[in-house]
């Protein structure tokens, strides 16, 4: 990373990693079995949830108010709702605060949506401080991602995966046979949405690509403006999309479902199709040291 990259990165990862203000009050705290879970509420009772003391914001959230999305990597997101025709089915990993599944909720009713969280406690503090709730087609499980994907046996029509551990992707949720079992896992007429650090602070970035591309038939990334994540939507099947067609139907589904922003617009901004494989980066595989090495540290999510 030449000097200019590094400040830049440096910057973004700054405005990211916001540490509690005088002006914040704690709600909650508690060390769990898997992070320091910290609940913070400042005087616009807008309420944060990290998970440690000055770490990184895992949910900015608005109580009463589904619609609202703080952090500029979630509306983004969203896009992937638009790779299926009509999500009925739709799994989030990562529960955190709750916001993607209570933003999916408002605007997706009927459907049937499953978050899932490996840490109870994150679980707790998303029903007893940040308003989500559980009703009959939207549960919280308590369980590792991986061994929840793997178990499905009723596909769904979107997969979001959005765990994280204090800074990094789970090494066991970042191989090619965790992906393997996410695409059975997703219908041949769905999509899978991932969340990832880009590679300014993620050395893994460029390997797990190359380990999405080897497992789906189509990958595009989204930039995020002003953040250091980048979103990758995966197709189970041929579907070359251009930026305009990515746009149009990302579109369609923001007006059609009257969301407060343009989710062409994000899809416009930083699309990539990302065509060539990188022979030069290896595939991440569960027999990988590096990735039994990352799953010594439990992992939690960060679902913001």
């Amino acid at each position: 990373m030449n000097r200019r990259t590094f400040f830049a990165a440096l910057l973004v990862f700054a405005a990211l990693v916001v540490p509690a203000h005088a002006d914040e009050r704690v709600l909650y705290e508690k060390a769990s079995a898997y992070s320091t879970i910290i609940v913070t509420e400042d005087e616009a009772g807008l309420r944060t949830l990290r998970f440690e003391k000055g770490g990184a914001r895992q949910s900015v959230v608005k109580p009463g108010d589904p619609e609202y999305l703080a952090l500029p990597y979630a509306p983004v997101m969203l896009a992937g709702l638009a790779l299926s025709e009509d999500p009925r089915r739709i799994l989030i990993v990562g529960l955190g605060g709750g916001t993607l599944p209570m933003f999916i909720r408002k605007h997706y009713p009927d459907a049937t949506i499953d978050a899932v969280d490996i840490d109870p406690d994150v679980v707790y503090v998303a029903k007893e401080f940040f308003g989500f709730r559980e009703d009959s087609r939207m549960k919280a499980h308590v369980e590792d991602g991986r061994r929840f994907i793997e178990k499905t046996r009723q596909p769904y029509d979107v997969i979001f995966l959005d765990a994280f551990g204090i800074d990094s992707v789970p090494g066991h949720l970042a191989t090619q046979e965790f992906l393997q079992a996410v695409r059975r896992a997703v219908k041949p007429g769905g999509g899978v949405v991932g969340n990832l650090w880009g590679s300014g602070y993620n050395r893994l970035y460029d390997a797990m690509v190359r380990t999405y591309q080897e497992v789906f038939d189509e990958l595009f990334i989204l930039d995020v403006r002003s953040a250091g994540n980048k979103i990758l939507l995966a197709l189970p099947r041929r579907q070359p999309l251009s930026r305009d067609e990515l746009t149009l139907m990302a579109r369609k589904v923001s007006t059609a479902k009257r969301f407060r922003f343009d989710l062409g617009d994000l899809v416009n901004y930083g699309y990539r199709h990302a065509r060539e494989k990188n022979q030069l980066e290896r595939v991440l595989r569960d027999a990988d040291p590096a990735q039994r090495r990352q799953d010594n540290v439990p992992a939690s999510s960060l679902s913001r």
